[in-house]
């Protein structure tokens, strides 16, 4: 599948003719062309840097073909044009298999109620696991690594890699970071090292720092 990075949380998966846009929200400059450009839609929770609402509910009252599926906090929002999914459940999107894994968004503080959140692994190999450090079963090849946020920690991100032991990280919700604050992340995880601890960082995992509008092949 070919990865193309868009700003903050959002990316899109294209493969055999099909596109999948992951987390179109209003902090993408560019959602509009994201969605327009999608067959289909994953939303893994209803904050609005993940979910531009007013934007996707147009888009699928101009494009009744167009799924989308979230949990069920999202789907409620847009009524019976989107499906509503939870962990435990599969489906596909053209030659697409898509996993749906875990439940809530990852603590801010005590005082903020803590909403539905979903991570998606798309052909048993790359996961995008919204605002949570779920742990989903089985092997993850690629693993999108949230990296700033209210409720991310970098002790919590090394552990929540060590746990998923993908074979690749690349960096998404970056957007409250400078650069100078990425690289620095980067090198705590597995780029450049830091001093006593080794040259493999934490993990030993390079982080890979994709700028927006750029792709690989996964």
């Amino acid at each position: 599948m070919k990865l193309t990075k868009y700003v903050h949380a959002c990316v899109t998966l294209e493969k055999r003719g099909t596109t999948i846009a992951v987390d179109p929200g209003l902090l993408t400059p560019d959602a509009a062309e994201v969605v327009a450009g999608a067959d289909a839609v994953l939303i893994t929770h209803d904050h609005f840097d993940h979910f531009a609402e007013e934007l996707i509910a147009q888009a699928v009252a101009a494009r009744p073909e167009l799924r989308v599926f979230g949990p069920a906090s999202v789907a409620a929002k847009l009524g019976d044009r989107a499906t509503a999914v939870a962990a435990g459940q599969s489906f596909t999107i053209g030659d697409f298999e898509v996993e749906v894994h875990g439940e809530h968004h990852a603590l801010i503080h005590p005082d903020i109620p803590t909403i539905d959140n979903v991570g998606y692994l798309v052909d048993g190999s790359l996961y995008h696991p919204g605002d949570a450090y779920h742990v989903p079963d089985g092997e993850v090849e690629t693993l999108l690594l949230p990296t700033s946020g209210p409720w991310t920690k970098v002790a919590e991100a090394v552990d929540y890699v060590r746990a998923v032991k993908p074979r690749r990280l690349i960096q998404i919700h970056e957007l409250m970071l400078s650069d100078l604050g990425q690289q620095s992340l980067a090198r705590f995880l597995g780029e450049g090292g830091l001093p006593g601890v080794g040259p493999g960082g934490l993990t030993g995992i390079p982080l890979t720092i994709l700028p927006a509008g750029d792709s690989l092949d996964l």
